[in-house]
């Protein structure tokens, strides 16, 4: 089984490096521009290799979920199409739903009776496919705060088995490969992960808890996107407060702060929120008692300090932010 994996690695390495080769030839890179926290053209799409390393689990094991499978490939293609040519919001939205509905059906969860319960999830899931997606903002955030949900996802399938645990392993591993390359200090990133990438984990990632979700009937589970959850719903609302359009570009979320305006590292602005992550699943995973009442206390006292945090940092240094927008001005 151990060579099998690293079989499994090499096939994403060298994957990865073709993938480069063909990006290059063809043009798919990433401009910086004022929105940026980047200051160099790099390649985009390195995260595709997440989409690759699903294909490449099921050929090794087995097409064990094919809708999640084809939902993936969906998602992930019409965003990397984006990614090389803009496509409508709506083109993009309308594919997220449907593979969401493909990746429902491969979780048992579409069943007419709870009409109501699987269009809500619907909303829910694909507005975290997103937030994740517009997080992707710095070097190294995807790839760490990705390893910090299938580590507690690993670990807690180890306890009680609720999804096959080599693909959470073979995602992990594609996820290396990315860190490779994209996991270093500003401007020595050799690729983005793209929206083919965040959008693609995303899938996954979601796929893996919803796993766990099924299996407990437990929603408190979603406390492995957390962090992510709390600083995109919060700057959505901050973004609203201030009447801008949502679709536009900006860097207000606070990682884009601490990177841009406070001129933190992107692999220590990636690793706090990596750890600050982890801490939290772990926490879940092996000291909170294992029932609904108190999952939900300690999720919804988490989110609460998440967003007392949220708003002390930005009321401290949102000011720095928004000097640099009248630079922009004049």
């Amino acid at each position: 089984m151990y060579w099998t994996y690293i079989i499994i690695a090499v096939l994403l390495a060298v994957a990865e490096l073709v993938y480069f080769r063909i990006a290059d030839h063809f043009n798919i890179i990433d401009k910086p521009n004022e929105r940026s926290s980047h200051t160099r053209v790099v390649l985009r799409g390195g995260g595709i290799i997440f989409t690759i390393g699903l294909w490449v689990w099921s050929v090794f094991f087995g097409f064990q979920y094919p809708w999640l499978l084809a939902a993936v490939t969906l998602a992930a293609g019409v965003s990397f199409i984006d990614d090389i040519h803009s496509l409508p919001d709506s083109v993009r939205l309308v594919a997220q739903f449907v593979a969401m509905g493909l990746m429902f059906w491969q979780l048992d969860m579409i069943h007419p009776e709870l009409w109501w319960a699987v269009i809500l999830a619907l909303i829910v899931c694909v507005g975290a496919t997103n937030i994740y997606n517009f997080m992707d903002g710095i070097n190294g955030i995807t790839a760490g705060y990705s390893l910090a949900v299938l580590i507690p996802l690993l670990l807690l399938n180890m306890k009680v088995v609720f999804v096959e645990e080599s693909l959470i392993i073979v995602t992990t591993l594609s996820v290396l490969v990315f860190s490779y390359f994209n996991f270093r200090p500003k401007n020595k990133a050799k690729c983005f992960a793209g929206d083919v990438g965040s959008v693609g984990i995303a899938f996954i990632l979601l796929f893996l808890i919803g796993c766990k979700i099924m299996q407990t009937s437990d929603i408190t589970w979603l406390a492995f996107l957390l962090v992510y959850g709390i600083d995109g719903c919060c700057t959505i609302i901050h973004r609203i407060m201030l009447h801008e359009h949502l679709g536009e570009a900006h860097r207000k979320h606070a990682y884009q702060i601490m990177a841009n305006e406070l001129k933190m590292g992107h692999v220590t602005v990636s690793l706090i929120y990596m750890v600050l992550q982890l801490v939290i699943s772990l926490v879940m995973v092996y000291l909170i008692p294992e029932t609904i009442l108190a999952h939900w206390i300690y999720v919804v006292v988490m989110a609460i300090v998440l967003a007392l945090a949220y708003l002390l940092f930005m009321k401290k240094y949102y000011h720095l932010h928004e000097e640099y927008l009248k630079s922009l001005e004049k």
